[in-house]
């Protein structure tokens, strides 16, 4: 078994442990722990398995061995087919954001979304505090006992009735959680777990849902089923009666999708392009080639080729087996406070949801409540469920180069740093996502910067990243620390609305720096 003494550790991570002083078996609900006990001996050992795993196909990928579609198969071949359950057939938007924050919870689930996902994930801290409010939550919401206190108008706001289905994205199976068990445990085990022993099912409308974040291959998929169905065994439900759906947001998945549902086709109900992850994972497989350095983030159309084709295959699959695909998130926020980017920031909403919805999505994933009606109106109909596009290729291009697309500039890089530094001090003052310039940032859109930083650093002698003169500047490590130098400064002259004190601004740019260099770009 695994302890923290053996495992590796990243400078931007801390391995979320319970505080000092806690007893697992006095301080967690009672009979949670051997519950616990019990999915740990049968389950993390095969979860570190599948995580070396991970590891080795990353590293062969940097030899130019790169992700291909599997052999046909059963999976591939047969006849099979997922049951949409009725109160899952509407799922237009759901909307999602970080379950430790009860007032956002609150809005999100009286916003009249269709489906909220709540995160105990990218927009939620990985510390024991954080996870630990989100799962209560969770519960809290589950049970339809969530208030919280409306400042505004100054009083307590309780979840309206609704139809509502609630979803629960736990931590992906590349984290760990110290301090429950002798050595370290699955964190996905942990949350999952956690929320199927205390949730009271005579409350919950629907059947327990939970989205699975980060997977890397169908094999995955397996230890999820496992998972779940020895869960149903022990808290007595019938098989099937957890439900999941699963974000592609790994390069290697995208060629295991249709094998990825078979596995789980008992429990799973759709597919989500996890479409800023996606972009992470991409540029990681794909590191080593100069083709792929990508221009400026915010350059990037949400049309983008490498995503298009991923998002109309997505609906191809799932839909020949029954399953919902939903669409990603739309980075950029609505505001109540600036006229000009509210009204930029949703026509981008509405163009970005109308292509899902041409592209065949059954829905798509907002963070604000003030987004939902145009995102659900983008979807003709509750589901596209019956819709198949003629002559679609079952097999396209997954790894198109972006070619053609955006530009590649020192602001850019300048821009990623600044991000970086800003979304790190963000999380060091309890924030797992911020609102930085209209733009919704949170793991995900940090990795991204991170691997966009480390390519430039990488490949600017063969692939020009333009300076305001349309000069070619060489990104050197110096020229990084320079530009993370120059970026702190301005930041502590002048931080904004962002969170916290010089202090945490230095500590945010140290950690942020340190693992660009140290090629730290697992979603930590």
């Amino acid at each position: 078994m695994v302890t923290t003494a053996n495992l590796p550790t990243a400078v931007g991570f801390q391995l979320n442990t319970a505080p000092a002083g806690f007893n697992p078996k006095r301080d967690l609900a009672p009979g949670l722990y051997e519950f616990l006990e019990t999915l740990h001996h049968e389950f993390t050992p095969r979860q570190q398995k599948l995580v070396a795993k991970r590891k080795r196909v990353l590293e062969a990928s940097h030899r130019a061995e790169l992700p291909e579609h599997m052999q046909p198969s059963e999976a591939t071949q047969g006849n099979w087919r997922i049951e949409l359950p009725k109160w899952c057939e509407d799922q237009r938007n759901q909307m999602t954001g970080p379950a430790d924050e009860a007032e956002l919870v609150g809005k999100m689930l009286n916003s009249g979304a269709p489906g909220v996902m709540l995160d105990l994930e990218d927009s939620t801290v990985n510390q024991w505090d954080h996870q630990q409010l989100g799962m209560k939550n969770v519960l809290s919401a589950l049970h339809g006992e969530l208030t919280y206190y409306d400042q505004k108008r100054g009083k307590e706001v309780a979840i309206k009735e609704s139809n509502v289905v609630i979803w629960t994205r736990a931590r992906g199976m590349h984290l760990n959680q110290a301090g429950v068990m002798p050595e370290v445990m699955s964190a996905s085990l942990f949350d999952v777990g956690s929320l199927a022993y205390q949730v009271d099912t005579s409350k919950v409308k629907h059947n327990l849902c939970i989205y699975i974040p980060k997977s890397e291959s169908a094999e995955e998929a397996l230890w999820w089923r496992d998972l779940f169905e020895k869960i149903e065994d022990l808290r007595g439900w019938p098989k099937g009666y957890i439900k999941c759906m699963a974000l592609v947001e790994s390069h290697p998945l995208a060629y295991q999708m249709e094998e990825f549902l078979y596995n789980l086709r008992d429990h799973i109900l759709g597919l989500n392009l996890g479409r800023w992850d996606y972009m992470a994972s991409l540029i990681h497989f794909n590191l080593e080639d100069p083709e792929f350095v990508l221009p400026d983030r915010n350059a990037i159309p949400h049309d983008v080729l490498f995503f298009q084709n991923l998002r109309e295959l997505i609906p191809e699959i799932c839909h020949k087996r029954g399953a919902l695909a939903i669409g990603g998130m739309t980075a950029l926020y609505p505001s109540r406070e600036d006229a000009e980017l509210n009204a930029r920031a949703l026509d981008v909403l509405a163009k970005d949801k109308k292509n899902e919805a041409n592209s065949l999505m059954d829905g798509a994933w907002t963070g604000h409540p003030d987004q939902n009606q145009i995102a659900v109106d983008q979807f003709p109909k509750p589901n596209q469920l019956h819709a198949r596009r003629a002559n679609a290729q079952r097999y396209p291009d997954l790894r198109p180069a972006p070619k053609g697309v955006g530009k590649r500039t020192l602001n850019g890089t300048r821009a990623a740093v600044r991000t970086v530094i800003r979304y790190r001090n963000g999380v060091l003052n309890g924030k797992g996502a911020s609102l930085l310039d209209g733009y919704m940032e949170d793991l995900a859109t940090d990795r991204i910067y991170r691997l966009m930083i480390a390519q430039r650093r990488k490949h600017s002698t063969v692939v020009p990243i333009t300076d305001d003169d349309g000069h070619s500047v060489e990104h050197t490590a110096e020229l990084v620390t320079r530009l993370f130098d120059e970026e702190l400064e301005k930041l502590i002259a002048k931080p904004g609305k962002d969170l916290g004190s010089p202090e945490t601004f230095r500590e945010a740019r140290r950690i942020a720096e340190a693992m660009v260099k140290n090629g730290e770009f697992d979603p930590f």
